[in-house]
């Protein structure tokens, strides 16, 4: 029974974003449907047809993390530790000798370090295995964001790493439920990010998911809209900082919101394509209603997991209206990557801020670039403006097309006791 469990609650939060860096300019962003997609500058974009992606173009981390230790670390690792240190501050949770133990990091990444394992590569093979800068080398390590990031603020607890595409960040949430449920920790960064590189961009448009290659119009991220054609790549970091809620409340934190249930499934269909049945969405999204103990009817809104392709916005809507029944077409179900694009690993973290921002502010974010009905994908999508509203408990969707399916529900804190 739920009533059994630790109860876990959210502190703080912290967000890298394409449209806002740090809570208040992210929520802002997202009532007002502000769109994140600009050229990128990141790398030279002369050979691609698509030179447009959701990129960080205002963050300077040496405003964050201060000018020493930096010059060897990554974007990953730059975007995940400063998301932290905004979670931490938010949450008023310093670190120190007495409570560092208690204190864990559970990220989520997957093409986190492939930017770097490429340039060291490279230097390898034409420098020569020997000329290679060794300051180089723990960036090439998946792990190395949450790593480098406990080493800065001193986090002796608990680190991990989780890669699970697109539900990587939901699925560290879980991970960091677990931990603290099973008394290994008091509180954990539960974090995610990803990078905008030459490398994955590269793949993206090979594999044809970016929108506009199959056309000669701009790209667009139009969730659920009969125009939608592929994906806006952008990039993101994101931190909550999770506890138990006698321990919370010991130190007088505020709270956010609670973690009500998680569901995980794996839907082994095929490699690289979304299962059109749904399996493994609909089930994923059962398990967390089960774990919360809730109804369909219990649930006042869904960050869906929509990007903008034509398979994938289809059959989440087909999944939530079996899940839900008629209570479906009464949810607003809304897409974030409408304005922030498709952040991977990053993707499920900021919806999760996003939604902590929809229980908090009393708003539903809208799903901007919405045109032309797609007669099958038939839900309350919020076209294009934020609408006022009370929302008590929410679920927050995260699936991939490599069978990977975690779904999250969050709900409104109560008052203080």
């Amino acid at each position: 029974m739920t009533s059994a469990k630790k109860r876990i609650v959210i502190t703080g939060v912290g967000v890298i974003s394409p449209i806002g860096i740090g809570k208040e300019q992210y929520w802002q962003g997202l009532s007002e449907g502000r769109s994140g997609f600009r050229p990128i500058t990141l790398f030279d974009t002369a050979r691609f047809k698509i030179k447009t992606g959701g990129e960080i173009t205002d963050f300077d981390p040496v405003l964050f993390l201060g000018k020493k230790g930096l010059r060897d670390l990554d974007r990953s690792t730059k975007l995940l530790s400063a998301a932290a240190k905004l979670a931490l501050e938010d949450a008023h949770l310093g670190i120190n000798e007495k409570n560092t133990d208690e204190i864990g990091i559970s990220a989520g990444t997957t093409f986190g370090s492939i930017n770097s394992i490429s340039n060291f590569d490279k230097e390898a093979l034409t420098e020569g295995p020997r000329m290679v800068n060794p300051s180089g080398f723990p960036n090439t390590v998946i792990s190395s964001p949450a790593s480098r990031a406990a080493i800065r603020f001193g986090i002796k607890g608990f680190n991990s790493t989780i890669a699970t595409g697109m539900c990587s960040a939901l699925d560290a949430v879980d991970y960091a439920v677990n931990f603290i449920r099973s008394d290994r920790a008091k509180a954990v960064i539960a974090g995610s990010v990803e990078e905008m590189c030459e490398q994955l961009f590269l793949a993206l448009s090979r594999l044809n998911w970016l929108s506009g290659l199959d056309n000669d119009e701009d790209p667009v991220s139009c969730p659920f809209d009969r125009r939608r054609n592929g994906i806006i790549f952008s990039e993101g970091a994101s931190a909550i900082i999770l506890e138990e809620l006698d321990y919370a409340r010991e130190r007088g934190a505020d709270i956010y919101g609670e973690i009500l249930g998680i569901g995980t499934s794996f839907d082994s269909y095929r490699a690289v394509k979304y299962n059109p049945k749904g399996t493994g969405m609909k089930e994923a999204m059962k398990l967390a209603l089960s774990d919360a103990v809730l109804k369909a009817e219990d649930i006042d809104y869904i960050c869906a997991n929509a990007n903008s392709t034509k398979d994938a916005d289809l059959i989440e809507t087909s999944a939530i209206k079996e899940v839900f029944g008629e209570h479906a077409y009464k949810i607003p179900v809304t897409s974030v990557k409408s304005m922030i694009g498709e952040t991977f690993s990053a993707s499920g973290g900021l919806a999760t801020i996003a939604t902590i921002g929809a229980l908090n502010r009393g708003f539903v974010p809208p799903t901007i670039n919405y045109k032309e009905k797609d007669e099958r994908c038939d839900l309350n999508y919020l076209p294009n403006i934020s609408k006022e509203a009370d929302i008590g408990k929410a679920m927050i969707n995260s699936f991939d097309f490599f069978g990977n399916c975690t779904v999250l529900i969050v709900g409104k804190p109560e008052s203080k006791k």
